[in-house]
């Protein structure tokens, strides 16, 4: 059985959407039984921005790594990244 719904004005300012949404329930104005799926295709050709990789690390230095991010408030994976691009940086500058 299909709910009646009722219409959602059009709203001339952001801040009188947010009022009427903070007073308002959504299920008196969209019917949430029909589900709306949404197919995402990906152009197989362009390349992820981030590739991941499996590394091997000496637990010692990985309990290092996580000590030393621990101290910095981030996490290890970011605080590798970090140690890499300037070991990278490094290199580039000595050519």
């Amino acid at each position: 059985m299909k709910k009646k719904t009722n219409r959602v004005a059009k709203f001339k300012r952001e801040a009188d959407e947010r009022e009427f949404w903070s007073t308002h329930d959504t299920t008196d104005h969209f019917d949430f039984s029909k589900q709306n799926r949404i197919e995402i295709e990906f152009d197989p050709a362009v390349e992820a921005p981030v590739k991941s990789i499996s590394l091997r690390l000496p637990r010692e230095m990985l309990n290092e790594l996580k000590v030393l991010a621990n101290k910095k408030d981030i996490p290890y994976q970011s605080l590798i990244k970090v140690y890499l691009a300037e070991k990278i940086r490094q290199e580039r500058k000595a050519r």
